[in-house]
């Protein structure tokens, strides 16, 4: 098994969680906020997808995130220029997703953008560098491995404990 191969498995396996994750959610349980600072289930998931999207557009491509092209912004009512990384949290919790159908369908999207994109690439590609703001210069495979999947991870984690609060069992 190679590198590529290991990146495409753990990416569709996050991306398998997260349309687990939200399937059957309310309104309510997805923009339900715990105390503190946490963001809400919605909120996880809608950021994470908009970093996949604009990893893959935006970074790789050159081109317009599908968040814009194919209308989610405007399908989910957010504003199109938002997209999460370094949100002030009392703007943070202001984002709500009210349709939970919808942000499974821009992350369907996303997904098969960029496991396409993963699948196709140039191997040579993966040791080429890419500034990713705020994180810095990094390898493009890292790019992958660590802004895409393992982020997908953590925020899936997030998503899976608010879930234990609301009393709602996970996949374990």
């Amino acid at each position: 098994m190679d590198a590529r191969e290991v990146l495409l498995d753990g990416i569709q396996q996050v991306v398998d969680w997260y349309d687990e994750a939200l399937l059957g959610l309310t309104e309510e349980q997805l923009n339900h906020h715990p105390a503190g600072l946490g963001m809400s289930i919605g909120w996880n998931a809608w950021h994470w997808y908009r970093t996949v999207d604009n990893i893959t557009h935006l970074v790789f491509k050159g081109e317009k995130p599908v968040w814009i092209t194919q209308g989610f912004a405007e399908k989910l009512q957010l504003d199109p220029r938002l997209q999460g990384t370094g949100m002030p949290g009392d703007e943070a919790v202001k984002i709500e997703i009210r349709d939970a159908a919808t942000l499974r369908a821009y992350g369907e999207v996303v997904t098969k953008a960029v496991l396409d994109l993963l699948r196709n690439l140039d191997a040579a590609v993966f040791d080429e560098t890419q500034e990713i703001k705020p994180m810095g210069v990094m390898p493009k495979w890292r790019v992958f491995r660590q802004v895409i999947m393992t982020h997908g991870f953590m925020h899936l984690g997030e998503i899976y404990a608010l879930k234990g609060q609301l009393g709602i069992s996970g996949p374990m």
